[in-house]
């Protein structure tokens, strides 16, 4: 067998193959991987001359513009480096952005457990004919389905606060990248990147903490409304809850507070100044600037107009209109009322746990005119009369308020004057001291002498000094002689004329004094005008009360005033009495100008140095109740009850009875033969035993007896009861029992029976 040949047989380049296979193969130098050193040394001399020979020629334009297109390509490079490593940077902070919802989302309550609290409830208070008074409560207003309120509101706040609010999942990137770069371009803080979802996640869920904490619960909370609700859902609640300024939540309450009326009859331009106001309710607001808050209103017309929500037409029609002014507070006088009931609310159903309507006693339109007759008064006698306040209440035979006005101006002052402004009464306080002498036995022509009298240190004196003498006991009380007041206050004890009152509705602390009887202890005009009512509906005193009833948004019934038994506190005889004395007060009396087409009787009463001016009358409809005066206490100029008081009465109660059927006041009283002679005129030399009165006597005798008597009584000038043995007057008649409203201290006759020991 042949031996192989082992040599190696190297391949020829360029040249004739010294061998080949049997294959046919050969490889050339420019087949090489790596030239060899040959080829180096061959190639290089000539691609020297090569490059020497391009140089010399012109380049052509193609090959001129490669250096360009490598700088270009390193441009490139550097932009997708910062592309590269910005999108490196994304991942990382979305991890860690992922990281922070984690931990923080670890720290909630698992969303299972996740609810929307409910609304803070609403208190709708309305008229007696369900004619809106006020709203009350945490959110001023009534909740207003979307569907309800005017299509004005929710596109305003779109267009202003969250132009992709249908669009988003609840938290809009665009729009905080938006307010981010704005930020950052002002320098200052000037955008919010939350979206109305966001808001309302924050108002229903979270404390108003600007930190890291609350903002990411704030965007787990957004995204969980959405998952859990509409667009039109999640944009009502907002629009319910969201805070307006001036104390009002919610879109129904800024409309009542800002326009007067509900969301639903908004307009276009009120529309975009309730959105304007979200940016900062109280420094907006039309009641603190509003030109400010007209300002703010116009960016948000123009808003509305560029995302195609308006025309141009209706942008230049609405910027067009006049400028909202406010009053700094809710004003109108039925806002006094309102607070009255939120006051007697908790006593009648507890605590308010959803929304409710109170139907109230309030005729709004006899509080409207009650209202301007007050003010109308005043402004046009307060600077020459100096007086700055009135009050008014109207009460029917059933106890239920009619109207109640407790100032001049709620906006200016919230202090309620009708029920909580204690003042001297003055001369309406002298119904209970003669109330007190018909039941131990007076009747209204029983003879008093008129004259100067001392009781203690104290002297009574009638107005403008003058003195009639010998008068009857009516005529006493229709000029409101302050002397026989005091006497018959004497006469019948102090003790028996504060028994009185407050069987009659005076709950104030009252004084057993001698001037108990000029009306020195102070009373409200709210339980003042209350007495009077059992002398208009027949000697009843019925429960004074401004609901009627309470109920549910569903309708069910919480409370209802059934009205129930009034106890009568008068006899009806003594009823007839009081009416005819005080019918003469309008008649003849001090409130003449009271006096209408219809039987009516009252009180006028004046307090020193006319401090307070009052008035209250009534017919067999109405009792009603007028003050007069300043609430620091400053002297009015010479205005007595039968100035303003009996003119606003006047106003007031004329148009409350028009179209009323005219009736008589409860009651009727005709004097006996014996009370006949009593009448100075028909019998002026008769002693007037049966009432106390001895036999004519010189003057200052009488007054003197009188005088040391009084001087023996107690220091305070109240005068010590001695009772008689029999309840009987000297002229054999029994005196009348009280027996309503408890025990009375009784004692018959005059102070000058005691005197004389009679």
């Amino acid at each position: 067998m042949a031996k192989k040949d082992n040599r190696r047989i190297e391949p020829t380049f360029d040249g004739p193959a010294e061998r080949e296979d049997e294959s046919g193969l050969s490889v050339s130098e420019d087949d090489r991987v790596v030239p060899s050193s040959r080829r180096n040394r061959e190639v290089a001399p000539r691609r020297k001359a090569e490059k020497a020979e391009r140089a010399e020629r012109p380049e052509p334009k193609a090959r001129r513009g490669r250096g360009k297109v490598k700088q270009r390509r390193g441009l490139f490079g550097g932009l997708g480096r910062l592309i590269y490593w910005a999108f490196v940077l994304a991942i990382w902070c979305g991890i860690a952005a992922a990281g922070v919802l984690i931990y923080y989302g670890a720290q909630m309550p698992s969303s299972t457990t996740w609810s929307i609290p409910d609304r803070p409830p609403n208190v709708k208070i309305v008229s007696v004919d369900g004619k809106l008074l006020a709203n009350r409560g945490m959110t001023g207003g009534e909740a207003v389905g979307l569907h309800e309120m005017s299509p004005y509101i929710p596109q305003a706040v779109i267009a202003i606060e969250d132009r992709r609010f249908y669009s988003h999942l609840g938290v809009d990137p665009l729009g905080l990248a938006r307010a981010l770069v704005g930020n950052l371009t002002r320098g200052r803080v000037s955008q919010g990147g939350s979206t109305l979802t966001q808001q309302l996640a924050k108002n229903l869920f979270l404390k108003p903490d600007r930190t890291l904490e609350r903002k990411v619960q704030e965007v787990l909370l957004a995204l969980w409304l959405e998952h859990k609700h509409t667009k039109d859902q999640i944009l009502e609640m907002y629009l319910n809850r969201v805070y307006f300024g001036s104390g009002a939540y919610g879109v129904e309450a800024a409309s009542r507070r800002y326009f007067g009326k509900s969301a639903r009859d908004v307009t276009l331009s009120e529309a975009a100044l309730l959105a304007g106001l979200l940016k900062a309710p109280s420094r907006l607001s039309p009641a603190r600037d509003p030109k400010a808050a007209e300002a703010r209103a116009q960016l948000v017309l123009a808003a509305m107009r560029d995302e195609k929500m308006i025309t141009d037409k209706e942008l230049t029609t609405a910027m067009s209109a006049p400028a909202t002014r406010a009053a700094a507070y809710w004003t109108g006088s039925e806002h006094y009322v309102a607070d009255r009931v939120m006051e007697d609310l908790p006593g009648l159903i507890g605590e308010v746990r959803g929304d409710i309507i109170v139907d109230t006693t309030i005729d709004l339109t006899l509080q409207n005119l009650a209202e301007k007759s007050i003010r109308r008064l005043i402004d046009e006698n307060g600077k020459k009369l100096d007086v700055s306040q009135g009050a008014l209440v109207s009460i029917d035979n059933s106890g239920a308020v009619r109207a109640m006005v407790g100032g001049y101006d709620y906006a200016n002052s919230q202090f309620d004057r009708a029920a909580e402004a204690r003042r001297q009464p003055g001369s309406t306080f002298k119904p209970f001291v003669y109330l007190a002498a018909m039941e131990q036995g007076r009747t209204p022509d029983s003879i008093r002498n008129d004259a100067p009298i001392k009781i203690g240190n104290w002297t009574p004196n009638n107005y403008n000094g003058k003195y009639y003498g010998r008068v009857t006991l009516a005529t006493a009380l229709a000029k409101s002689l302050n002397s026989v007041a005091a006497q018959l206050a004497m006469e019948v004890g102090p003790e028996a004329v504060v028994e009185a009152a407050r069987r009659m509705g005076i709950e104030s602390p009252l004084q057993a004094n001698a001037s108990i009887a000029l009306g020195t202890s102070e009373v409200t005009p709210l339980e003042l005008t209350a007495a009077y009512v059992p002398f208009a509906n027949g000697g009843y005193r019925p429960e004074i009360h401004f609901i009627q009833r309470v109920t549910t948004a569903s309708g069910e019934v919480l409370y209802e005033n059934t009205g129930g038994n009034a106890p009568r506190v008068i006899r009806p005889e003594i009823v007839g009495m009081m009416n005819a004395m005080m019918t003469g007060t309008v008649e003849v009396g001090t409130a003449k100008k009271a006096a209408f087409n219809w039987p009516s009787a009252g009180k006028t009463g004046t307090s020193q140095n006319s401090r307070d001016a009052w008035f209250v009358g009534y017919t067999s409809n109405l009792t009603t109740g007028v003050w007069f005066g300043n609430d620091d206490g400053k002297p009015m100029k010479k205005v007595t009850g039968g100035a303003l008081p009996a003119q606003a009465w006047h106003e007031f109660m004329v148009a409350a009875h028009e179209g009323v059927p005219v009736a008589p006041l409860p009651g009727t009283w005709k004097p006996s033969p014996q009370d006949e002679l009593t009448d100075p005129e028909l019998a002026p030399s008769v002693p007037m035993a049966g009432d106390g009165i001895p036999a004519p006597q010189p003057e200052d005798q009488l007054l003197g007896e009188v005088a040391r008597a009084i001087d023996a009584a107690e220091p305070d000038g109240g005068f010590v009861p001695m009772p008689r043995e029999a309840p009987t007057s000297s002229v054999g008649r029994p005196v009348p029992q009280a027996d309503v409203g408890g025990p009375v201290v009784r004692r018959q006759g005059s102070i000058l029976d005691v005197i004389l020991g009679n």
